[in-house]
């Protein structure tokens, strides 16, 4: 029930899953009016699709606490209930955001040797494709936690974006050992001693080189850096847009330039890759954006279900042990000499 654009999109994109992807879509919220949507949307709906009924939802304006205090038959929360009852294998949602990862923490916890979540975002590259963590799960980060989202980043990358050994890169003010503050300098020299193929530090400019497959940072950050490129993208959009249909020379070139245009277009949609995963907690969860298209949803279906597949919770849990035992032998060592 929750996002902008919802429930029409979220109905639409979700019985195109349904049809396509081979997979069971549970509707949460409020059973007449996703009936109505069904209805309108569909001449024949899909019969993978199914609805729990749930009276409340959370607006999103509201506390994302009051999800756990006054909200629990909203649809995130009893969406999240299902995964917890092993009734459902994954949450999908493009409403509140605080609301989605409070109901998530809450419920089913965190993974062992994993203290906070992180979302994780894809972004297009010169070279392809990398991941962000985190985006605005853990505004307030200490250095061993950057370390661990490091790890989920890792280990993220490696099954999503087929690297077989990610490039991690720590987001800071320089590319010397030394810069960025406290935490980050400490979380540079975790990351150093560690197994994981780590790089240095990253500077806001090169996040979008490819110079790393994972580029890590606090939530706060993470969420600011990513709304300013979403801001900066559909401004200069806009403004290429203006300035073509304003010259009949500027028509003639998108004549010919618009199938690279529509490929650049699709390289930085995010309905493309649907949305981003909260890694770390104890259960699959894709985090939609509140203005998803039913094509976003449809995308985030098709994640869910391959985080699901490759089983990406254990592949984290089995990475974060090996890395915590390679790093306890480091410590062994050099104690030692």
């Amino acid at each position: 029930m929750g996002g902008d654009r919802a429930p029409a999109q979220v109905v639409k994109g979700a019985c195109l899953a349904a049809r396509d992807l081979d997979v069971g879509i549970i509707l949460v919220g409020d059973e007449s009016v996703l009936r109505g949507h069904l209805r309108d949307t569909v001449a024949d709906v899909p019969s993978a699709i199914s609805i729990q009924h749930a009276t409340q939802q959370v607006e999103m304006h509201e506390a994302p606490s009051s999800v756990a205090r006054k909200k629990r038959d909203s649809s995130i929360w009893v969406a999240t209930e299902l995964v917890q009852r092993g009734e459902a294998a994954a949450v999908i949602s493009a409403g509140n955001t605080g609301a989605t990862m409070v109901s998530a923490f809450f419920l089913w916890g965190v993974l062992k040797g994993i203290e906070r979540p992180a979302i994780a975002a894809t972004l297009p590259t010169l070279n392809g494709q990398a991941i962000m963590l985190d985006v605005g799960a853990t505004v307030d980060c200490l250095p061993h936690q950057l370390y661990q989202f490091a790890i989920m980043g890792h280990e993220y990358a490696k099954q999503v974006l087929g690297e077989v050994n990610p490039k991690i890169g720590l987001l800071s003010i320089g590319e010397e050992d030394e810069k960025g503050n406290e935490v980050t300098r400490e979380a540079f020299r975790m990351l150093k001693n560690s197994s994981l193929n780590f790089v240095g530090n990253v500077e806001g400019r090169d996040v979008y080189t490819g110079m790393a497959d994972v580029i890590v940072c606090d939530g706060f950050i993470g969420n600011v850096g990513l709304k300013i490129s979403e801001g900066v993208a559909e401004v200069m959009t806009k403004m290429l847009v203006k300035d073509i249909s304003h010259s009949r020379i500027g028509k003639l070139g998108y004549a010919l330039l618009r199938p690279a245009f529509h490929r650049f277009k699709k390289r930085v949609d995010y309905a493309e890759f649907g949305g981003a995963p909260l890694l770390g907690v104890n259960g699959t969860c894709v985090i939609c954006h509140g203005r998803s298209s039913a094509k976003a949803i449809y995308s985030a279906v098709r994640l869910a279900r391959q985080l699901i597949h490759q089983k990406m919770n254990e592949r984290i849990q089995g990475t974060v042990t090996r890395e915590t035992a390679f790093v306890s032998t480091q410590d062994s060592t050099s104690a030692k000499g």
